[in-house]
């Protein structure tokens, strides 16, 4: 998500807290739609040695909605870019992925996979330097811009516009979007996840939101949306997303994902899967 370094997108975090903090709030799905817990016990062993949370699943925390990089599927399935992107991996190793849906303050402060919640996080997650301090990172899959997104009839084209009009502002949560509007000056209302964003925008609570390109785009091909809302400008902030894993992460992991996310941009493969979930070829987006 471009979820801010707070998340998508470094702060520390007390262990009695943070166990507490999980259990009350994590809710797992595999990727079929059916409801499993990830443990937090004993790790199994994987192909190649890597050691992960569950025997013979690739955990992976992410915060849905988030399309078109994660959400459920009319069948109640997760799909999304992210989830085959890091099927490439799981198929490598030999396991299956299991996804598990959680707060995103969690996965980009690197709570959820210090306490054994997941392997890895995929949930659309700026590579940022304070994000680093808590969390390792694959190598950049994707690159990412915010865009402002406004009902129709406002006239505005930029920030400087939203600020002139006095034009209400929102923003999710935890994310770089919202950290890249506050520091041109802005205090945007905050929304907990980007279904809760736009319904706000359709509400009326706010007049321009601001999120991640992709997302606004995807929401776009929507009539309904369409309709009456329209992108009005594109932020480039210089993001890439990263696959997050924990600090100190099993260097086979770590290796095995880099080498997938190489060889997907190099047989075809990566374009493949962002043709599907974006219609276009990876640099036309925008």
């Amino acid at each position: 998500m471009a979820l801010s370094p707070q998340g998508r997108r470094g702060y520390a975090v007390g262990a009695l807290a943070l166990t507490a903090a999980l259990a009350l709030s994590a809710c797992g799905s595999d990727t079929g739609g059916s409801s499993s817990g990830s443990t937090t016990g004993a790790s199994a062993s994987a192909a190649g040695g890597v050691k992960l949370v569950q025997p013979g699943k690739l955990t992976v925390c992410t915060n849905i909605p988030y399309e078109p990089f994660q959400f459920k599927d009319d069948s109640g399935k997760i799909v999304g870019f992210d989830v085959d992107i890091v099927d490439l991996a799981a198929k490598k190793l030999g396991v299956t992925q299991n996804i598990v849906d959680i707060d995103f303050a969690v996965i980009k402060s690197g709570a959820a996979m210090a306490a054994g919640k997941c392997d890895v996080a995929a949930a659309g997650m700026t590579i940022t330097d304070e994000r680093k301090q808590n969390i390792d990172f694959s190598e950049p899959y994707f690159d990412a811009t915010q865009a402002l997104l406004a009902k129709k009839g406002t006239g505005a084209k930029s920030l400087e516009d939203v600020k002139a009009k006095n034009l209400k502002l929102g923003a999710q949560a935890s994310t770089t979007g919202l950290d890249y509007v506050k520091k041109q000056g802005f205090n945007p209302t905050e929304y907990a996840d980007s279904a809760k964003e736009l319904l706000a925008l359709q509400a009326g609570q706010a007049d321009v939101v601001v999120q991640d390109l992709p997302v606004v785009l995807t929401w776009l091909k929507k009539p309904e949306i369409a309709e009456k809302f329209e992108l009005v400008a594109s932020l480039d902030t210089g993001e890439q997303y990263g696959i997050g894993l924990k600090k100190g992460a099993d260097p086979t992991l770590l290796k095995t994902i880099n080498e997938e996310i190489t060889k997907s941009k190099q047989d075809g493969t990566y374009e493949k899967i962002y043709v599907k979930w974006f219609g276009k070829k990876p640099g036309e987006l925008g």
